[in-house]
């Protein structure tokens, strides 16, 4: 069941930020998202909220809508000769006489006369299935649990999660960023097999499956948006 409306609508506040309105019935408060790929900031309204009260929650938020979309970067198109990030490597997109995609060299190859961003996108979550299940078969049994099923998603706001039946879910977007970032990743879902929480016991066992990991978070924390910025659908 769809349990939000459509974008339907925009608004324009004082300070000039054009901001596009959602409704959604599980919402219990307003909310208000920038994109962090680019785009309008979302404007998420509970069904009895009117249109009002969510023009003024926008205009009070004026000062955060500036600090967050100065940090949006641009969007990138996938295609034919750009440089883009596999496993932390900047790889030219290149077409070749071949009839799967595969890296030589500093090229990522992908077969001729073909659109470049779904087959790249189809290589990019093999690569992120293949070292997703290393990674977390390699945790999960130093952890002594198991996991019930890795889900690879294309999402927007989270690099992982892990449901409470031990179902791990992932960006395949990891799959372009340098390894030891997509194993922290790993290890910090695999970590919540044992403790659903942040809590410190959290991040101490997150420190015991990947010693040193403050690195590899504090990049995906200032790159992260980067990878998001590759558009792999119009």
């Amino acid at each position: 069941m769809n349990e939000a409306k459509a974008v339907t609508e925009t608004i324009t506040t004082s300070s000039g930020f054009r901001i596009a309105l959602r409704r959604s019935a599980r919402a219990r408060r307003m909310t208000l998202r920038v994109p962090r790929a680019g785009g309008d900031p979302v404007l998420t309204l509970p069904p009895r909220v009117s249109l009002s009260e969510g023009r003024a929650f926008a205009e009070a938020q004026a000062e955060w809508l500036r600090r967050a979309t100065s940090r949006q970067v641009v969007a990138q198109p996938v295609e034919s000769g750009a440089l883009l990030p596999v496993g932390g490597r900047l790889l030219r997109v290149t077409p070749f006489p071949i009839r799967n995609a595969r890296i030589e060299g500093e090229a990522l190859l992908i077969p001729r006369n073909r659109p470049a961003a779904p087959v790249i996108q189809a290589f990019l979550k093999h690569l992120a299935q293949q070292r997703l299940h290393a990674a977390c078969d390699g945790f999960a049994t130093a952890l002594g649990r198991d996991y019930r099923s890795i889900v690879l998603r294309d999402t927007r706001s989270r690099w992982g999660s892990c449901s409470s039946d031990g179902r791990l879910m992932f960006s395949w977007r990891l799959a372009m960023a340098p390894p030891a970032v997509l194993n922290y990743v790993a290890a910090h879902e695999v970590a919540h097999l044992a403790h659903m929480d942040h809590s410190p016991r959290f991040w101490a066992q997150v420190e015991t499956l990947m010693p040193g990991h403050k690195p590899y978070r504090d990049w995906l924390r200032l790159h992260g948006n980067e990878l998001l910025a590759w558009q792999f659908r119009d």
